[in-house]
């Protein structure tokens, strides 16, 4: 189990590298407009780099990017003045969805052959290993 883990952690790293190359940019860019379309809110930049790992120096820096991308929007925060709020802009959004399609329908069809019961544990473990790598990724970065 934990060899096929590291084969599809490396498989999806070099996807995701592949995502990146044909929208222009570096992976964890990419990585962080895939976790801001999760997001049912907009994140702040302090958000931003607790969920990519990066300073808060790096995740300006990531923004600013994306920003001059045309990728996100930046708004002051209304609670804090200090803050400002970061979102997937509408303006690239048809591009971005565009380069999921395949590989969106590609990933769905690697579910088919499982029952429900059997995506409820895959469900489970996919959340319970984001867990544990997250929990990982704080550790190694305490060192």
């Amino acid at each position: 189990m934990t060899t096929a883990a590291r084969r599809h952690h490396a498989a999806y790293t070099l996807f995701n590298q592949g995502l990146a190359d044909r929208l222009g940019l570096h992976p964890t860019d990419v990585q962080c407009v895939s976790l801001l379309g999760l997001e049912p809110e907009p994140l702040t930049t302090g958000d931003i780099a607790r969920l990519t790992g990066l300073t808060s120096g790096s995740a300006t820096r990531l923004v600013d990017r994306l920003e001059r991308a045309g990728l996100v929007d930046r708004r002051p925060d209304p609670q804090d003045r200090r803050k400002s709020l970061v979102s997937l802009s509408p303006r690239r959004a048809t591009e971005l969805e565009a380069v999921w399609d395949e590989p969106g329908r590609a990933f769905t069809e690697a579910l088919d052959d499982f029952t429900d019961d059997e995506l409820a544990v895959i469900e489970r473990y996919l959340r319970r290993a984001t867990e544990v790598g997250g929990d990982q990724a704080d550790r190694l970065r305490k060192r």
